[in-house]
């Protein structure tokens, strides 16, 4: 018996294992989170390296409230940097503050750029930085003009600024022989508002010289200066007793403590206008507003005078004023001693400013000698007065003196020199010395001699026999002009009881020839008789009416006379 094949291959078919099938995993989505992790360190490690900027180097002198990885850098509240570390200079004297900057402040890091610490400050009335109190002290920036180089170590500000990059205006320049109570900070004002503030100060080279203060005034103020302005201190409090009264002047509490200045736009005279000053222009500071006055004024005639009295009171930029108006101002006061005769006196520089009386077109320098001469022909002199018996103060005074002794204008220089007098207290001492040299020239022991000799013979003089028949002759002839009044009142008692009726028949008797006179008429020689006639009538009557009347209230006129 043969096999088949097909049974065998079945039967093999039938023993053989069978075939795997491969099995397909799926995604787990525990795999997610590693991915997600990854991603986002990724991502932060690319922000991170894109978004670091460059590691500077801050120099400041001390590093009081600052915290390594906590201190920001900001600027205009907008963090730019973080503070890595905190360490002192090798010479010790400083610290080096180590910043790592955002990579959007690369472009400001240049040096132009400004660093300072923001902590609490009080600088003169005003406080800053308070919001550091809570939060803690960070360093500001300023980035400054653009198109600087580029830097990675700076020198940091004690101080903040003046005036930030930002800020639209033009800083300036004020000379001045000392600073006085002006700092850092202290306010410009024009016409009482805050225009700028005050940025510092450089002092000459070697201390001799006037000092540079720059000062910074904003937009649009800045365009109100002119090349004439004048600027002036108004630090402190200015205290003056005049006719008015006591006056107290406060510009504002900030300039009480850290002093000011100010500024105002100059006299218009003669119808000109200076042109705008430009930026950094240079200016004086004067002590006073009146001292800023009196340098507007162009024209000056120097003036000398020579004093013989005390001058107590009396410095350099006291006024000079003529009817109690200012005119000019004192330039020097200098004692002048002659060696030789062994005299001495008090020669007295002034400046008078004619612009102050007359218009600038009128003031001719070549007449102006023969001015003062006039003035001085009409008795014009120069005397020391007082200015405040307060404060003792004094000044000049220009008086026109009464019967003057004629005097002759001379020059030192291109100074006119003019007459003085004695005036004030010393003048008074002086014509009290007059008198009293007088006085001490009147023979008054004599004068005293003759009224003791006087005194002393008097009474015998009084009771002798010849002084007594006088008195009692002179009683007797009282009583006889007594007892005459007497009798002539009673003899004319029956007179003026007529007198009345006398004087009213003398009226009917005018009325009548009036009447006869009317009758008349015409224009006859009788008619011009008889009307003069009545005439004399008329002042006969009023006549015998004023005697009436005058003997009625004076009898006795009969026999004393009128």
């Amino acid at each position: 018996m043969t096999d088949d094949p097909q049974d065998h291959s079945d039967d093999r078919a039938a023993a053989s294992p069978p075939e795997a099938s491969a099995r397909r995993y799926r995604f787990s989505i525990v795999w997610l989170v590693p991915i997600v992790a990854v991603a986002i360190a990724g991502y932060l490690g690319w922000r991170g390296i894109m978004g670091r900027g460059p590691d500077i180097t801050i120099v400041f002198d001390t590093a009081d409230g600052l915290t390594s990885g906590q201190t920001q850098v900001k600027n205009k509240a907008v963090p730019l940097g973080t503070v890595q570390d905190v360490t002192l200079t090798p010479d010790m004297r400083h610290v080096e503050v180590k910043v790592r900057m955002s990579a959007n402040a690369s472009p400001m890091l240049t040096d132009h750029a400004r660093f300072w610490v923001v902590r609490p400050r009080l600088n003169g009335a005003s406080v800053t930085g308070l919001e550091t109190l809570m939060t803690g002290a960070y360093i500001a920036m300023d980035p400054g003009v653009p198109g600087g180089a580029s830097a990675s170590k700076f020198k940091g500000l004690e101080a903040p600024p003046g005036m930030r990059s930002d800020q639209p205006g033009n800083t300036y320049t004020l000379i001045s022989p000392s600073l006085g109570s002006i700092g850092q900070g202290a306010p410009v004002f024009f016409r009482d508002i805050d225009v700028g503030e005050v940025l510092g100060y450089t002092m000459p080279p070697g201390g001799e010289g006037p000092i540079l203060i720059q000062v910074f005034i904003r937009k649009p103020y800045d365009s109100y200066l002119r090349t004439d302005t004048r600027f002036w201190n108004v630090s402190g409090v200015q205290v003056g007793l005049g006719a008015g009264g006591l006056k107290v002047k406060l510009q504002s509490i900030q300039a009480l403590f850290s002093g000011g200045v100010a500024f105002g736009l100059p006299d218009k005279r003669e119808g000109t206008s200076a042109p705008t000053a430009p930026k950094n222009s240079v200016f004086r500071l004067y002590d006073s507003n009146e001292a800023a006055d009196n340098a507007g004024y162009r024209e000056r005639v120097s003036l000398v005078t020579y004093l013989t009295s005390s001058v107590t009171g009396l410095t350099t930029g006291a006024q000079v004023t003529m009817f109690g108006i200012q005119v000019g101002t004192v330039t020097s006061v200098k004692l002048m001693l002659d060696q030789k005769d062994g005299t001495a006196r008090v020669r007295v520089g002034m400046e008078i400013q004619p612009e102050r009386i007359l218009p600038l077109s009128e003031i001719h320098r070549d007449t102006m000698s023969a001015t003062i001469q006039a003035l001085v022909d009409n008795g014009l002199r120069a005397s020391v007065d007082s200015a405040s018996l307060l404060t003792g103060e004094s000044m000049i005074g220009l008086n026109f003196v009464k019967k003057a002794t004629p005097a002759v204008v001379t020059t030192e220089g291109t100074a006119l020199v003019i007459p003085s007098k004695a005036g004030g207290m010393s003048g008074i001492m002086d014509s009290l010395s007059t008198v009293a040299d007088k006085i001490a020239a009147m023979p008054l022991t004599q004068v005293g001699d003759n009224l003791n000799n006087l005194l002393a013979h008097s009474d015998a003089r009084i009771n002798s026999p010849e002084v007594k028949q006088a008195i009692v002759a002179l009683r007797d002839s009282l009583r006889s002009v007594q007892g005459l009044a007497s009798d002539a009142r009673t003899g004319m008692h029956p007179l003026f009881q007529r007198l009345p009726q006398m004087s009213a028949q003398l009226d009917s008797t005018l009325k009548n020839a009036n009447k006869l006179m009317g009758s008349y008429g015409g224009d006859t020689d009788f008619h011009r008789d008889l009307q003069q006639m009545l005439v004399q009538l008329n002042e006969a009557a009023r006549s015998l009416r004023f005697l009436t009347d005058f003997l009625n209230r004076h009898p006795s006129a009969l026999i004393t006379g009128r």
